[in-house]
């Protein structure tokens, strides 16, 4: 046999099997094991050869990072109570994390439960469906928002004038209630609300919420005007005539405060004094036939029948179907028409304005 046939190998070299050094492989297999996240089922079954490479593991991470021990629960409640064991958490990708730190609590009557895979503008969509005239889906579309983020703003802040426009007054005066926890040095959501309960009726409430905005903005005419109305609302002239004057101080080309002004010097019976401000209003808003009315009752009153016709006549032609107006008008016609110097007394005021 030919010698150099004797010593050739039976495998090429680029064969060789490649060996790991036992000390590279004691610091590899630990860091492998973690990054596959083995070291956290320590109680999975594993075949025979990697359990050794397991306990390596374990032991090398309890070295590296140790940790305070649990306090550990009497064996009863441990096996009893398995909410208290850590389970994994799926996130909802659709919400933001602020959002889950403020998650809604049950039974918060703004916020409308849902779920959905990815992340979605609902405000946007309210305002699409908004603009559509689907104020039910509006609302839907902002409560979904609130489930999201209970605080907000902009979705509150939209539901409240959707939920007014669609009919549903407890939930905008809730939704502005909200906003005014929010935004705490902020009086518009209060006066919102205030404005909301009194047209529900809710006097005593209104001045509550009102007298809050007030501490909040001294200087709003605003707040003082939806003060002046719950209070007239609650029959409380006095506190109601103090609130709109202080509005027309703030601005004295306030029509609306001008008008309740002297309406509320109308119940009073200070009739003088109703003329002078409500012909202001008058002045001020032009076009509003309810002001007209109301000039008109106090002008008769103070026996001023031509000033009072045409008063009503204005109210009747800018409002047709106004009925108090043209039921005016006709009383004052037919006592002009029997005696010129005759004065009578007018028919129920009607309501006073937003």
């Amino acid at each position: 046999m030919n010698p150099k046939t004797r010593t050739r190998s039976r495998h090429p070299a680029s064969f060789r099997r490649f060996t790991v050094p036992p000390a590279l492989r004691k610091a590899l297999v630990p860091a492998a094991l973690a990054a596959l996240g083995l070291a956290a089922w320590e109680d999975v079954p594993l075949p025979r050869l990697l359990k050794p490479w397991l306990a390596h593991a374990v032991e090398t991470r309890s070295a590296q990072a140790p940790v305070a021990a649990a306090p550990t629960l009497p064996l009863e409640a441990a096996s009893h109570e398995p909410s208290l064991m850590a389970a994994p958490r799926l996130v909802d990708e659709a919400a933001p994390a602020e959002a889950r730190v403020d998650a809604p609590v049950a039974g918060d009557a703004l916020a409308l439960p849902h779920t959905h895979a990815r992340r979605v503008d609902h405000v946007a969509r309210a305002q699409g469906l908004r603009d559509l005239g689907d104020l039910s889906g509006a609302v839907t579309e902002l409560r979904r928002a609130l489930h999201d983020d209970p605080g907000a703003t902009d979705a509150l802040a939209q539901l409240g004038r959707t939920a007014r426009l669609a009919g549903d007054t407890k939930l905008a005066i809730a939704a502005y209630a909200r906003l005014g926890q929010v935004e705490a040095s902020d009086a518009g959501a209060l006066v919102q609300q205030a404005r909301l309960l009194v047209s529900e009726g809710r006097f005593a409430e209104g001045v509550h919420v009102g007298e809050e905005a007030l501490l909040r903005d001294p200087e709003d005419p605003e707040v003082y005007q939806v003060l002046g109305r719950a209070h007239l609302g609650a029959n409380e002239l006095a506190s109601a005539i103090l609130r709109f004057q202080q509005a027309v101080h703030l601005d004295p080309e306030h029509g609306h405060a001008l008008n309740n002004l002297g309406f509320a010097y109308l119940r009073a019976n200070d009739n003088a004094r109703a003329v002078e401000v409500l012909t202001q209003a008058a002045a001020l808003l032009p076009h509003v036939a309810y002001v007209q009315n109301n000039l008109g009752v106090a002008c008769e009153r103070l026996g001023r029948l031509e000033e009072a016709r045409a008063a009503y006549s204005a109210a009747t032609r800018l409002s047709p179907r106004y009925v108090q107006a043209r039921v005016n008008a006709e009383r004052v016609g037919r006592v002009a028409r029997a005696d010129p110097t005759g004065q009578v007394l007018p028919e129920p005021l009607p309501p006073v304005a937003p």
